[in-house]
């Protein structure tokens, strides 16, 4: 019987040892200021995180096909739009024509009082038409084989209770002003932090600061995190410093565009961030000027007519991370 069950043991820990070997490979695909970053998990199963934008001749979706093949997956397993602006759902008729998207995740409806996103969401349902689809709350996890994905976000509404580990009290609330009120599909933004072993990582779209101190204040529901996707393309409507320097990140990136996002002071805020060894940007922001830009080595995207490089990440379950910019090749490791 000791034997047997040393044996047993043996091969629960060469099976859980197998199912960390690879790393989840994250790709920031350059959609001109919109979002769509791919996710690969070491079981092979995928979630691409919002799609882009429409029109430009396919752009946007032939560059996500790019980078699935560079992944080497054929089909998407999950398609998660945040919310139903044109630089994050427009992309998806066209992305559908490209590739298999095995299912839809989303909050639900649209909620925005706007001609515009009502036909980015009409474009949409029109796509979702006997398609797989998951409506998501707070508190959901979106079932990707290899990875715990969690729902902190969601149609305007936030998680309740901490994650597992958080929920200290955060004194940085009382030096937070009063945020505005938001009744655009930002607000409803589906928000996830995405565990890998011991390494997280935090997405909440455009989700801007009313609801983000939702989840900060008075206690930080989320925790600390290991790798950080800038807010909102780094605008100043969001990244409130309550919620970035409460969840500490080590590395930050931004889905910023030349010039959209990467607002001077939300740019200051993230980089100013307690314990961030790097923030790294997806093209320089034209407004922020050399002051509110990093160094070139952690810019993709250096000038306004580019060739739409990419951020690429590996991060092992162990906490490192390793991020390449793919216009220079420039590689950098972080262990946690």
């Amino acid at each position: 019987m000791r034997i047997v069950c040393k044996v047993c043991l043996s091969l629960f820990v060469m099976a859980a040892t197998a199912s960390f070997a690879a790393p989840l490979r994250l790709y920031f695909i350059d959609v001109e200021g919109g979002q769509a970053t791919l996710l690969v998990a070491p079981s092979g199963k995928s979630m691409l995180i919002d799609t882009g934008w429409p029109g430009f001749a396919g752009r946007d979706a032939a560059r996500i096909a790019g980078a699935a093949k560079e992944a080497g997956i054929s089909k998407l397993d999950y398609v998660l739009v945040t919310h139903y602006h044109d630089d994050h759902v427009g992309g998806v008729p066209q992305l559908a024509e490209r590739m298999k998207i095995e299912t839809f995740v989303d909050h639900g409806p649209n909620r925005e009082d706007s001609d515009d996103t009502r036909a980015n969401y009409a474009a949409y349902e029109k796509v979702l038409h006997g398609a797989k689809r998951r409506v998501v709350k707070p508190g959901d996890r979106i079932p990707v084989e290899g990875l715990e994905v969690e729902v902190v976000s969601a149609d305007g509404a936030a998680i309740a209770e901490s994650l597992a580990g958080a929920g200290q009290t955060n004194r940085l609330c009382a030096q937070e002003p009063e945020p505005a009120e938001d009744a655009s599909e930002n607000a409803r933004s589906v928000g996830v932090v995405i565990r890998y072993g011991k390494l997280r990582v935090l997405d909440l779209g455009d989700l801007t600061k009313k609801k983000e101190l939702q989840l900060a204040c008075p206690r930080n529901l989320i925790g600390t995190v290991d790798l950080f996707v800038v807010t909102h393309h780094g605008f100043t409507q969001s990244n409130a410093r309550a919620l970035v320097h409460a969840v500490h990140p080590r590395v930050a990136i931004m889905d910023n565009g030349a010039h959209k996002g990467g607002s001077p002071d939300a740019w200051q805020t993230v980089h100013d961030s307690p314990g961030l060894a790097d923030l790294w940007q997806l093209h320089y922001a034209v407004e922020g000027s050399k002051e509110h830009n990093v160094a070139a080595d952690f810019i993709a995207n250096p000038d306004e007519k580019c060739e739409g490089k990419s951020l690429k990440v590996a991060a092992e379950a162990d906490g490192t991370i390793t991020v390449t910019n793919a216009r220079t090749g420039f590689t950098k490791t972080y262990k946690k």
